[in-house]
């Protein structure tokens, strides 16, 4: 009995050590993703009319990146399991930086599409891959506040990169090149620049983590392989991963999650435009008010989560309170109306991250793992797709955004019940 609570002190210590050394490099990492990400967002309050770009066009062209995305993703996952991730992360977001500071070349919409394509083709892997990378690290009974504390950089790059993006954009005219063509600059050099640090920073297993104890090491591994052998039903290899029904339900489920996310992302610059006549520095400020919401929701769900092994409530609930953020928000008027539920949509989609991704990958493990976590983003970066291009469609048939913000909302509240469906982790409290 003494040894084993020495084990579980020791686990809980290199947890510690992980969350300190690994989560504050690892968020900065998706930060930067995340920015590069919807950035265009705010290029299109520029962009657009500089280049005569539809919202139907826009929102094309801002999604493809998630068709690139997902052909890509698994295979990437997949090199990162047999190569190691240390080597493919940095691969992944040296290629992206470029591929990010390259959008300041767009000229039409062909180039528009393409090159947000190929940033779609660069980036591919890289968020399945850190969770990959973090379940060979993090116990399930820590996972999800560490995977929500990772992402945290979803809803911080909302309150920075509002504020960012708006001020590039003021540089406008600078030697020639407009805001918009700044804004992608500046903002794409940090990820090559990270990447190349990943080589020193990241070490690929807790074997290899100098800055634990050997009896910290011991524990922590010993645990981890025995959540593994654990795992009755967990699929091990590419194929089980591929033809686990649980897996196809859990994509199926956090497909509504970019859904909304990424239509809320790329059209928020352009909603709160059409409540006040704010510059685009002052749209930014205001924009980063429903992240804030979001940051908040999404770690104090994760602790609760934890405290309970509860992971489909959750993650229900927090669809349900998205939706009902989304569909309100098509009801109301005025700029405080609105962003007090853009923020309650927001509060919820991140209070789903934590625990949905450790129920997910409850389910998988191995090089299953990689294949599993790669196959559920996939399906989601789907609706990374449908999302911005529904949402301009409609924009541009009805000449409002209420409509699409209906419809998001129905889809998210059905992948919340959706949820219910699967059956809970077996393993997130082994004692």
């Amino acid at each position: 009995m003494t040894a084993r609570r020495d084990d579980d002190a020791a686990v809980d210590a290199a947890a510690a050590k992980v969350r300190r050394r690994l989560v504050p490099f690892l968020f900065l990492l998706y930060l930067v993703a995340y920015l590069d990400r919807i950035n265009v967002g705010f290029a299109s309050l520029q962009m657009n009319a500089a280049l005569g770009f539809s919202a139907k066009v826009y929102g094309f062209g801002a999604g493809i990146f998630f068709l690139s995305y997902t052909a890509f993703e698994i295979p990437s996952n997949v090199i990162l399991a047999r190569v190691g991730a240390r080597r493919w992360i940095a691969r992944i977001m040296i290629t992206w930086g470029l591929a990010s500071a390259a959008m300041m070349l767009v000229k039409d919409a062909p180039s528009f599409y393409a090159l947000r394509f190929v940033l779609g083709a660069a980036e591919a892997g890289f968020f399945p891959g850190i969770i990959y990378y973090l379940t060979r690290w993090v116990p399930a009974r820590e996972r999800a506040r560490t995977v929500a504390s990772f992402m945290t950089a979803v809803v911080t790059a909302g309150i920075v990169g509002g504020p960012l993006s708006g001020a590039l954009l003021t540089m406008d005219g600078w030697i020639g090149l407009a805001g918009w063509q700044w804004m992608f600059l500046l903002e794409g050099v940090p990820a090559t620049i990270l990447g190349i640090l990943v080589l020193v920073v990241l070490p690929e297993s807790p074997a290899d983590a100098r800055w634990l104890t050997a009896d910290e090491r011991r524990a922590l591994l010993a645990r981890l392989a025995l959540e593994a052998e654990a795992g009755g039903g967990r699929a091990h290899g590419i194929g089980d991963a591929l033809r686990h029904r649980w897996i196809w339900v859990l994509a199926l489920v956090y497909f509504v999650v970019p859904v909304a996310l990424y239509a809320v992302g790329f059209f928020l610059p352009q909603i709160l435009q059409a409540t006040f006549a704010g510059t685009p520095f002052q749209i930014g400020l205001v924009s980063s008010v429903p992240y804030i919401a979001g940051a908040i929701g999404m770690v104090a769900t994760a602790r609760r989560s934890d405290r309970t092994g509860e992971r489909r409530r959750f993650v229900a609930l927090g669809a349900l309170v998205a939706g009902i953020g989304l569909i309100g928000t098509a009801f109301v008027h005025g700029l405080v109306l609105s962003v007090l539920f853009i923020s309650v949509a927001m509060l919820g989609l991140a209070s789903m991250f934590g625990p949905f991704w450790t129920l997910a990958t409850s389910f998988v493990h191995g090089v299953g793992a990689a294949a599993g976590i790669a196959l559920i983003n996939s399906v989601g970066n789907i609706g990374g797709f449908i999302g911005p291009y529904g949402v301009g469609y409609l924009r541009d048939l009805t000449s409002g955004f209420s409509l699409g913000l209906i419809a998001i909302g129905v889809v998210v509240i059905a992948g919340g019940a959706l949820v219910l469906l699967v059956p809970e982790s077996n393993s997130a409290h082994l004692d």
